[in-house]
């Protein structure tokens, strides 16, 4: 690992995603931490990174009493405490954890009883899963009853509360006063009402790169599922047994995404919002990310050109790798068009109230049970109709997750299992689905020959100085091939 700093900026950012990735050792101090440390964060001088906690303690640093190194994912009997912890805040967020059998579920994913979960949320995080869980849905609320006009009872239970009665007592616990004194006009022609819609606000770190989004997600546009009109995305949403539409404009002077959704999805508003953020990398950190990738001299105009870039991601897992499966070794277009195709033929239809909209994404239950022959009638080769039905039966046989958050190493490694699906494949799920930053596919032809036409071991080792945001480089090299060469078409 490059002792100059390569991994300062995924320390500096504290991202959960590195943890057990690399160590980095104080010199001033003598301690050595893991990337998610609580602690001020050191100066860059002052640190040297490692791959293994062995290799810390080999140069005589020794282990952190506040991050515990030795919890950290792959050197603990279980996984490690922050992540578990991590992983429970995005449940919760997502509206996935409605009490002890939510809890319960988590805690078989990692197998620990709920108790330990609870000592580790605690321990984590100041507070137990149900604090936790009460504040977010206190903080959405809070938001719903100033954003929008949706009644005060479909409120409560937008925000996971169970009665009106307990919605009523936690609000004025925590802030010491009645719901209703949030409330305000939101339309004031009453449209939002009117129109079944209401419409919250999705903020992010600026700069960003909203045109730059659009024109990626237009490229690759499933109709009747996703539209574009102007500078405003809209698609078909299923979540659970709800059914609906959002629609998704960028409003600058708010330095925030406005997401109008249909009332129909209120109940799932935390996991709807959630995914919205995936889609739109609304967590990402440019000024983090454009001055690890501008000390690079092969990069440094492309990021200088972009700082707001985002690596689009995916509203759901299945139907971001379905599209990259089909997407193997042809043009981006061509991959589109089977995409189209394979949606028309197993999505369901669903009326809308824009012509544009009229299907649902196919579901990967669905798919588990079609046959290879049907697959294959829409013209697509055989290996590649085997490589969908396999990739869909994981899914919905439960022995796969592609959820953002999901570990990368372990999900690259049982994707590139499925038949017919390799590693460039498997890096770009990684990349969009799971929301991994560092996914990095050698193979690519487009970097290669932007990189001078190098080997995939070459641009492997040239990478090494954009960690951890590969995955950013590769976008940016993406969007700006070298002037005096003709561009490459990459696949996807």
């Amino acid at each position: 690992m490059d002792e100059n700093g390569n991994y300062y900026s995924a320390l500096r950012a504290r991202d959960p995603r590195f943890d057990g990735v690399f160590f980095v050792g104080v010199t001033s101090t003598g301690i050595y931490c893991r990337p998610i440390c609580p602690v001020k964060t050191p100066k860059e001088a002052n640190c040297r990174f490692f791959p293994t906690a062995q290799a810390a303690e080999k140069q005589l640093f020794r282990p952190c009493l506040r991050c515990r190194p030795e919890l950290a994912p792959g050197n603990a009997p279980v996984d490690d405490a922050h992540r578990i912890a991590h992983l429970i805040a995005q449940r919760i967020e997502e509206g996935l954890i409605d009490g002890g059998a939510g809890l319960e579920d988590i805690a078989a994913q990692f197998e620990l009883s709920s108790r330990q979960i609870r000592r580790i949320v605690q321990g984590e995080m100041g507070i137990s899963p149900i604090e936790l869980m009460q504040s977010r849905r206190l903080l959405l609320a809070k938001q719903l009853l100033t954003e929008t006009a949706l009644p005060v009872t479909e409120i409560a239970f937008a925000s996971g509360f169970s009665s009106l009665r307990r919605f009523n007592d936690a609000f004025r616990i925590r802030y010491r006063m009645p719901p209703t004194r949030l409330r305000k006009q939101v339309l004031s022609g009453g449209e939002e009402a009117d129109s079944g819609t209401s419409i919250v606000q999705l903020v992010y770190r600026p700069p960003y790169d909203w045109q730059g989004v659009l024109d990626f997600l237009k490229m690759r546009l499933i109709k009747e599922i996703e539209w574009i009109d102007g500078d405003c995305y809209y698609r078909t949403i299923r979540l659970g047994k709800l059914k609906g539409w959002v629609s998704v404009r960028h409003e600058p002077s708010k330095r925030a995404l406005m997401v109008r959704f249909t009332h129909s999805l209120t109940p799932a508003l935390p996991a709807l919002l959630g995914r919205l953020k995936n889609l739109f990398d609304l967590s990402a950190r440019p000024d983090l990310i454009a001055a690890q990738l501008g000390k690079d001299k092969f990069l440094r105009k492309m990021v200088a050109r972009n700082q707001g870039l985002r690596v689009p991601g995916a509203f759901d897992g299945f139907e971001m790798a379905l599209r990259a499966v089909l997407g193997q070794q042809i043009t981006v277009k061509a991959a589109t068009t089977l995409a189209c195709r394979f949606a028309e033929a197993f999505g369901e239809k669903i009326k809308m109230p824009y012509p544009q909209l009229s299907r649902l994404p196919p579901t990967p239950e669905k798919i588990a049970r079609t046959r290879g022959s049907d697959i294959s009638r829409l013209g697509i080769i055989g290996t590649r109709a085997r490589s969908i039905i396999a990739l869909a039966q994981a899914l919905a046989a439960g022995t796969m997750n592609l959820d953002a958050g999901a570990d990368p190493d372990f999900t690259i490694n049982q994707l590139a299992a499925l038949p017919g699906i390799g590693p460039w494949t498997a890096h770009y799920i990684a990349m969009r689905a799971l929301r991994w930053p560092d996914a990095f596919p050698k193979d690519d032809i487009a970097v290669r020959n932007n990189l001078g036409g190098v080997t995939a071991k070459r641009a492997e080792e040239l990478s090494q100085a954009w960690r951890p945001w590969r995955s950013y480089a590769v976008l940016h090299i993406w969007q700006n091939p070298p002037p005096s060469k003709k561009r490459v078409k990459r696949k996807n």
